[in-house]
Order: structure tokens, then C-alpha cells, then sequence
């Protein structure tokens, strides 16, 4: 492994911190932030360092934990008899042979031994462990960590599947006084998108009920099944669990006084005789081959199934072989989980859109013929840009293979039709909403409107980004309003929304708006009357102008006005002396750290379009910014060089680089000789290693935080 120990070492703390942060949006808050091949790239690379540095593996690493740690639940906390824990993942089939290798290896058994495994579909759910007692349920737990998780006794009452009592029929024997039965808590897909809708209908009526404007966008809908089931499954309120369609199927136990058989296959098949559902394409292979069909064919039949898996569980069949090999850290070392790659599917790709966003990029879409893909009905798809079309070689009737990248983003990666004779697809060269010309910058690929702010799609797009949050953050003031409002002809340009309070009567005359909503929203306007300039300069949009370089310009020259007037004169070059005037001030712009030569042409480009002085002149004469000022406090990094890298988890870049200068430090792109500290994130890569070789101090975004904190 090509890597220092104290890379290795660095990078082994922020995978540990990174993965511990998704445990718990997964397990915990049932709100994943990234999807399931994503993290399990992350637990895979933890584990390649572990192996070639044994030695670092630390207290916390992912790999010596299960699940998640139960913390301030309003759920009561259940202590596992028998832990519960994860499974290792295998993603080839290579990886399969090796596993069942290991067992012969471990066990010390003969090459014609047979080593008889079960392979069973592997749900997407929530674990679930249930104790039986006597035959009757007692007590129903989440896994948590895996040896405490939550009592969800009274919610489990209300799922079908699972039984109050086992069901004994005289066959092998009599139920066990203690018996745990293990499994999944899942909803199918058809349920998980009735819920959804239902959530939606749900929050429309209260916003109706309240007077207020329905925004769906607000509304908090499940992220897919898995997030639905565990969400109902962990209602302090057992009468709305009692509301969700739950289902159950078991797949193991823990605590037993006895076990009704000696194979993983015996218990499973006893107890689906009790009464509780087992996966109906359960079965035992006698071989890897074997074992790889079952794969196969699961994996095949996975579109089709009501409900969503993620791969197929291998188990050791034989109890006391299990009992033998026993357990690593979290894992048993006699089970397997192979995960499933990314699911495709065949469709054809009947039209190509064209759709302009905010800063005039032309973007195609693909209309695709609905297709089920992963469990998701997918009818549109990006295409990107132009180059990524004639990549591959994509026309309107094109058979095209489509995938979900990593289970959740639609995306072309092959086209079948390559070969027929047809013409090529024709990329637009004007603005399909504007008739603007539409070009490439040097060197760039997206194609984009030169319309500005003549142009409707830009005008909408700029409208919202004027008002999101890290612009003049209007509340209130959505992207279904905007489009409402500009379909009116009310917004037409940012100065316009300053202007909504003379058409109070007509908006409140529209569906769905009443007396309260209407005047939140105008007092939510009328509060952005002396907005932060810098927030004022992002939110028009100019183009390579970001949040960042929006405060690095206006703490240089502190009023709107100032920089105009200045960026106006650097894209002057007529006489002699106006050349000198422009070159001044082209001089003072780029010497602003982090304003290149880019930045300075889009601001002149900019004033140079009448339109959007006009809107700049009018958006003036409605607000009135301050002189920008940026407050700074004493802290241990006053005065200090600090740069950011890798994945930030609890901020965004920018907001870090805010925090920074607030600190009286300089928030600088590049690692130098003149860096002082290094703030490094999951993912961090070349930046990491520059600072280890000059020496510089690194630190994680925890300890960024308690820098934050002291400072006050």
C-alpha cells in the first residue's frame, strides 16, 4: 500500500469519524446522507489500512462496532443477552470462493469435505430481535449498537407478521422455554410510496388549515423503504406505527434455552412452523457454485419483488461448525453478506430536452420509457452535457442500458443502438427559451445562454437563488411561489420581490394564500431591506462570483457602489489614459487573494450589459446594504493562514472559510510554506499530504469546532 503510517494514521481518524457520523443518520435518525455502495466503500477502505497497519486500529475504528450507540431515544434502552451483530460484505464472486476457503482453512476440513451452506435474500429493513418466552412475546428490540437497542414491544403489536404467540404443532419437538427470534422489519415498496403521498396530502391540509402557503418542498417524506420502516418502527407513539404497513420475516436467534434442530436450516424452517414468516426463497446450497447460482438468480428476480433487497446472506448450515468458527469484532465469521452492484435495466430513450439553469448552462435530459430500476420507476435522466451525448453517441429511439448510481442517481452507460444509421444528434447552439446564442467558454464544456437576465429560464432559476439561504434568505418566498409569482408577471427581476407589497390583494385572491401566510411573507421581505452586501452580491448570480468571492470583493471595497464603479473601469481599454485607469484597476481586483483573472472578466462582463445594470440600478433604489464590515474576534488562530480539505460534515466550505476570518485568520485554497494549519476532512488528498511534508500542523473538524467554540 502506497501510503506513510502517518497518512495511514490521519486517514484511519477521519474515516472512523466519518463512518460513525453515517451510523448514525442511518441507524439513528433514519436520514442517510449517502447511499449504501458509498459507505460501503468507506468501511471497505477502513478495513484495507486496518490490514496493512494493524497497529493503528483504534478505540472507535468502524470495524470493533455494530450499528448504532442508543442515546436520548424516547424509547426505552433493552440489553441483548446474546449480542446482534453486523455482517462482513463480499462484492465478487471471487471474494465468495475465498470465504467459504476461510471456513476450510479455519475449520481444518478435507478438499472433499462439503461444506453445506443457506442463502436467503437479504432484505432492506430494520433488525429486529424478538423474545419469546413460554411461547409468548415478551419483548421486541431495535439492534442499537447491537448489545442495547430500544424496547419497541407495544409497536410490534401492530405488525401481522409477527405472532403474540408461537404456534406449536407437535413437530420437533416442544417450543423452547426462551427463544429469541431474529429478523427484519421491513415495508414494500408500494406501501413505502403510499406513505409518502399520504405525508404529502397530510402537510398540504395543515398548511391549509393554518392559512398558510403550501410548500411541498418543506415537506419531510422517507428517503426510500428502509428509512420508512425503521421511522414507524421507532414511533414513541405505538398508535401511528399502528398506521404504517410494517411486515416482519425472520432470519436467525440469539437467547435460547434450546434449539429445535442442529443446521441453520432445521431452526429456520421450525420456526416458520411457529408462525412467523421466513424469506419464501430461503435455501441450502452444497457448494460455491451452488451458492453463486442462488445468487444469481435472487439478484435476477430482485426487480420484481415487492419489496427491496440488497444483496443474498451465506450462512454455515451446520450449528456446531457455527459455534466453532464464532465471531470476529462485529461479524460472525460463519456468515457472508454479497451485495448486489449497481442495478440496470434496458429502456429507450425517446426525446433529448434541453433545460437552461440559473447561470444559462444548458443541460440535456433524456425522456426515457418508464422503467423500473432498483425498485424505482425512472422516466427522465441526465445526459450532462454536450460532450457526454456524442461519448455516447445517444439519439431520440435509442435502446439505452440505464443505471442507478449507487442505487440512487439514474445515468446512461450504454447505448445499444451505436451502430444504426442514423444521424447524430445536433446539440442546440441558441437558447431554446431565449433564441440567445449559446456557446463554450475556452476550455469548458457546458454550453451556456448568453441571454443573462433577458432570458425566463435564467430569470426564474436567478430568483431563487436570489432568496435561498446562503443569498438574502427569504422565508417563506419558495421556488413554487417564485414560479407562481413570475407566471403572474410579478417577479421579473430581484427588485421586483421588494415591490410584492403593493400587490397584497392579488395574492392573497390566488388559491391557497391567506391573510397570515401573506403578511409572513411580506414581513420576511421587508426584514431583507438593508441586506449584507456580500450575501446581496452572491445572490445576483454573477457568474464565478460565489459566496466566498463575494465577501473576499466586498471586504476590500466595503460598498456595492465601489465595486461597480472599479469593475466597471477594469473593462475599460479605449485612450491612453482610460488604458492606464483600467489597468490600475484591473491591478487592484487581482491582487485581491483568490480573484483571478476570470472572476475580474465576469465582473466586467457583467456592467458591461445594459439589462443587468438596469436590474442592478433597480435592486438599489429597494435596498439599501450597509458598508461591509467582517468582525473579527481574538482566537488561537488570529492572524494565521488556515486551509480547508476533504469532506466537511457539520458546514459547508464556505461557511468554514466564514468562520476563519471571523477568527482573524485567512482562509487560503492552497497549501504553501506560509500555511499555518491544516483542517482536514474525510477525503482529504494531496493538500493532507503537502502539509506532512512541510511539517504543517493538521488538525480535524472536531478540533476546528472547540477552536470556534473557545473564541466565543
Amino acid at each position: 500500500m502506497n501510503i506513510s503510517e502517518a497518512e495511514a494514521a490521519n486517514e484511519l481518524m477521519r474515516l472512523a469519524k466519518a463512518i460513525a457520523h453515517h451510523n448514525r443518520l442511518y441507524h439513528a435518525e433514519d436520514a442517510p446522507e449517502i447511499p449504501d455502495a458509498e459507505y460501503d466503500a468507506l468501511v471497505r477502505r477502513n478495513a484495507e489500512l486496518e490490514a496493512a497497519f494493524p497497529h493503528l486500529i483504534r478505540p472507535d475504528s468502524p470495524s470493533q462496532a455494530v450499528g448504532h450507540e442508543v442515546a436520548a431515544s424516547p424509547l426505552g434502552k433493552v440489553t441483548h443477552e446474546v449480542r446482534m451483530m453486523s455482517l462482513d460484505n463480499a462484492f465478487s464472486d471471487e471474494e465468495v470462493a475465498e470465504f467459504v476457503a476461510r471456513i476450510r482453512r479455519f475449520l481444518s476440513l478435507s478438499a472433499d469435505e462439503p461444506v453445506v451452506m443457506t442463502a436467503e435474500d437479504k432484505i432492506d429493513g430494520l433488525s429486529c430481535s424478538l423474545r419469546y418466552e413460554n411461547g409468548k412475546l415478551v419483548r421486541a428490540a431495535t439492534r442499537g449498537d447491537g448489545q442495547v437497542g430500544e424496547d419497541v414491544t407495544p409497536n410490534v403489536a401492530h405488525i401481522a407478521d409477527i405472532v403474540q404467540e408461537l404456534r406449536g404443532d407437535g413437530a420437533g419437538g416442544p417450543i423452547p422455554d426462551v427463544f429469541e427470534v431474529r429478523g427484519e422489519v421491513y415495508m414494500e415498496k408500494a406501501a413505502f410510496h403510499a406513505l409518502n403521498a399520504h405525508l404529502m396530502d397530510e402537510a398540504r391540509a395543515q398548511a391549509e388549515a393554518k392559512g398558510e402557503a403550501f410548500d411541498e418542498a418543506k415537506v419531510r417524506q422517507f428517503a426510500n423503504p428502509r428509512n420508512a420502516a425503521a421511522g414507524s418502527l421507532r414511533q414513541k407513539d405505538a398508535s401511528v406505527t399502528a398506521k404504517r404497513p410494517l411486515r416482519f420475516w425472520a432470519h436467525g436467534w440469539g437467547a435460547a434455552s434450546s434449539l429445535p434442530g442442529e443446521s441453520q436450516h432445521e431452526v429456520i424452517r421450525r420456526i416458520e412452523s411457529w408462525g412467523l414468516p421466513v424469506s419464501p426463497q430461503f435455501r441450502q446450497c452444497g457448494s460455491v457454485e451452488e451458492m453463486l447460482e442462488a445468487y444469481r438468480a435472487i439478484r435476477d428476480g430482485r426487480p420484481d419483488l415487492p419489496f427491496e433487497i440488497d444483496g443474498v446472506v451465506y450462512k454455515v448450515d451446520r450449528i456446531d461448525w457455527q459455534q466453532r468458527l464464532g465471531f470476529v469484532a462485529k461479524a460472525p465469521r460463519w456468515a457472508l453478506a454479497h451485495k448486489f452492484p449497481a442495478e440496470q435495466a434496458e429502456t429507450v430513450l425517446e426525446s433529448i430536452d434541453i433545460q437552461v439553469g440559473r447561470t444559462g448552462k444548458l443541460t440535456p435530459v433524456g425522456r426515457l420509457k418508464p422503467v423500473l430500476v432498483g425498485g424505482v420507476t425512472v422516466t427522465n435522466v441526465t445526459l450532462h452535457n454536450r460532450d457526454e451525448i456524442a461519448r455516447l453517441g445517444v439519439r431520440p429511439g435509442d435502446r439505452v442500458v440505464l443505471q442507478r448510481a449507487g442505487d440512487v442517481i439514474p445515468q446512461v452507460v450504454d447505448n445499444l443502438s451505436r451502430e444504426e444509421e442514423r444521424p447524430a444528434y445536433v446539440f442546440p447552439d441558441h437558447c431554446p427559451e431565449c433564441g440567445s446564442e449559446a456557446v463554450a467558454e475556452e476550455g469548458e464544456v457546458d454550453v451556456r445562454c448568453t441571454g443573462g437576465l433577458i432570458c425566463p429560464a435564467q430569470r426564474t432559476e436567478r430568483l431563487k437563488h436570489f432568496v435561498s439561504r446562503a443569498a438574502l434568505d427569504i422565508e417563506g418566498l419558495g421556488e413554487k411561489t417564485i414560479d407562481e409569482f413570475f407566471a403572474h408577471g410579478w417577479l421579473e427581476s430581484p427588485a421586483d420581490i421588494f415591490r410584492l407589497k403593493a400587490r397584497k390583494d392579488e395574492i392573497l385572491a390566488l388559491e391557497g394564500w391567506k391573510d397570515k401566510s401573506v403578511e409572513n411573507l411580506l414581513s420576511a421581505v421587508e426584514s431583507k431591506r438593508a441586506p449584507d452586501a456580500a450575501r446581496l452580491l452572491f445572490g445576483l448570480g454573477i457568474r464565478h462570483v460565489g459566496a466566498v468571492t463575494a465577501r473576499d470583493l466586498m471586504k476590500r471595497f466595503e460598498t456595492l457602489p465601489a465595486l461597480r464603479q472599479i469593475a466597471e473601469l477594469a473593462h475599460q481599454k479605449h485612450g491612453e489614459e482610460e488604458a492606464k485607469a483600467a489597468s490600475d484597476a484591473y491591478a487592484e481586483l487581482i491582487s485581491i487573494d483568490g480573484i483571478g483573472p476570470v472572476v475580474v472578466e465576469a465582473l466586467g462582463d457583467f456592467f458591461h450589459e445594459d439589462h443587468n445594470k438596469q436590474v442592478w440600478d433597480d435592486l438599489l433604489s429597494e435596498v439599501s446594504p450597509p458598508p461591509y464590515v467582517v468582525e473579527t474576534k481574538d482566537s488561537a488562530v488570529a492572524g494565521k493562514t488556515v486551509v480547508f480539505t476533504g469532506k466537511l460534515e457539520t458546514m459547508s466550505r464556505d461557511e468554514a472559510k466564514a468562520q476563519a476570518e471571523r477568527l482573524g485568520a485567512k482562509a487560503a485554497g492552497s497549501v504553501s510554506p506560509k500555511t499555518d494549519l491544516v483542517v482536514a476532512g474525510p477525503g482529504a488528498g494531496s493538500k493532507l499530504k503537502k502539509a506532512a511534508e512541510l511539517g504543517i500542523e493538521v488538525i480535524d473538524e472536531a478540533a476546528w469546532a472547540e477552536i470556534v467554540k473557545a473564541a466565543g
